[in-house]
């Protein structure tokens, strides 16, 4: 789960994906202009797992040290690429289909694909977290949060669960485990938006204001 700060539903399901609309976030992400452009690596279509890891602490690193917002959301976007690669034509369908299913708001119908996604290839991290956003969605806070469990098992460093995780605990009043969540989120990913507001907000509440 990632999500721009909207209202919390629309947020959530815009941080699913890494993007603010329902599509991945190499779909809607502009280039920027000439000057500012940089080579940044590419995700290959698939990836043996050893590259995918390697790649993946490749870009971590340049998310962390990306100079502006507009090279940090391109290397987001190569993150989210990755991240959704599947080695299963199968899985990349059903994928498909949960995601038609969210644009005509059939939730129910998505979160039976991806069901169906998650018992065919359990190790499919962005499944789990489709999956714990619908259920976000739908109020269902103890099956998201078991979502995010496996999302945060398999890869800790992502920062959409991890964001997450925050708003959830941020609705149920826990203000202390959604501040260190959300401070885990940045602590990965510090380009994301809205978050650092969340944790000056909740840090003040939380731990008080400096004196």
């Amino acid at each position: 789960m990632i999500v721009r700060f909207l209202h919390p539903r629309t947020l959530c399901l815009a941080l699913v994906l890494g993007t603010a609309g329902l599509a991945p976030a190499l779909a809607q992400d502009p280039a920027p202009p000439a000057k500012q452009q940089k080579k940044l690596p590419e995700a290959p279509a698939k990836l043996p797992k050893a590259d995918r890891t390697k790649n993946l602490d490749f870009l971590f690193g340049a998310l962390k040290a990306a100079p502006d917002d507009v090279s940090a959301r391109h290397v987001e976007a190569r993150i989210w690429a990755i991240w959704l690669q599947t080695p299963s034509d199968t899985a990349a369908l059903l994928m498909a289909r949960a995601k038609a299913a969210v644009d005509a708001q059939k939730i129910d119908v998505a979160i039976k694909l991806l069901d169906a996604v998650i018992k065919l290839r359990p190790d499919y991290i962005e499944a789990w977290n489709r999956r714990a956003t619908l259920y976000y969605m739908q109020n269902d806070y103890a099956r998201s949060l078991a979502d995010i469990r496996e999302v945060l098992i398999r890869e800790p460093r992502h920062f959409g669960a991890l964001a997450g995780l925050g708003m959830i605990m941020q609705d149920v009043g826990d203000e202390k485990r959604a501040l260190e969540a959300y401070r885990k989120a940045l602590a990965v990913n510090p380009h994301l938006e809205k978050i650092p507001e969340q944790v000056k907000a909740l840090t003040e509440k939380v731990e008080g204001r400096d004196i």
